[in-house]
């Protein structure tokens, strides 16, 4: 058994937590919020058809829209809540309930790898600390001979971009390109963002 997320642990505190979270992005939406930043690079990076694994996918607002741009898409994600509002809204992707930690996609019926995993949204910054290097080992496992790891998260949530970059290599991957945003701007030291890609290594 792995040590719950912080995630998990949050809303074991507050129940209430993960309804509040999907209602928080449909008023988002409904207010006319950009919501699909991470999708539009995401999708940049992509053939028509090409296969995205949404680590962490919360209610489904990235896979989903990923999926409306032509791709196939699988998400997980720990919350039942969150997978199950995600299943409501998008039903043209797969989502499975699991633990990043305890990644097993074949006993969820998914099989084949992945050209993009994605774990967007501050899922990183979400897990518990014990096991980020695992969860990024997992997600290495998932990528085709070309496939490439997406990471974006908040510096300043307990988890540094040398102590990611330090687990990231420890996983087999090796980092590609660093960003401080899903917009493509450069990452700068004082930037308190990191959108990272990486590529397993040679």
């Amino acid at each position: 058994m792995v040590e719950k997320s912080l995630w998990t642990q949050q809303v074991e505190r507050d129940p209430n937590h993960s309804h509040w979270y999907v209602q928080r992005f449909k008023d988002m939406a409904a207010e006319g919020a950009d919501l699909h930043g991470e999708a539009r690079m995401i999708d940049a990076m992509l053939h028509r058809g090409a296969r995205v694994l949404d680590a962490g996918c919360g209610p489904g607002r990235l896979g989903g829209e990923l999926a409306r741009r032509g791709h196939t898409v699988v998400g997980m994600d720990v919350d039942p809540v969150l997978i199950e509002a995600a299943r409501t809204e998008f039903e043209n992707c797969t989502w499975v309930l699991q633990d990043l930690a305890e990644l097993d996609l074949p006993a969820a019926g998914v099989t084949g790898s992945f050209d993009v995993a994605v774990a967007a949204g501050n899922v990183m910054a979400f897990l518990a600390p014990s096991t980020r290097r695992t969860v990024l080992t997992n997600l290495a496992g998932t990528l085709a001979d070309d496939g490439r790891l997406v990471v974006g998260f908040g510096t300043g949530r307990g988890y540094t971009e040398e102590e990611f970059f330090d687990d990231a290599r420890d996983a087999g991957l090796a980092e590609s390109v660093r960003l401080a945003t899903w917009d493509l701007r450069p990452w700068t030291p004082d930037a308190g963002f990191l959108v990272a890609i990486l590529e397993r290594s040679a």
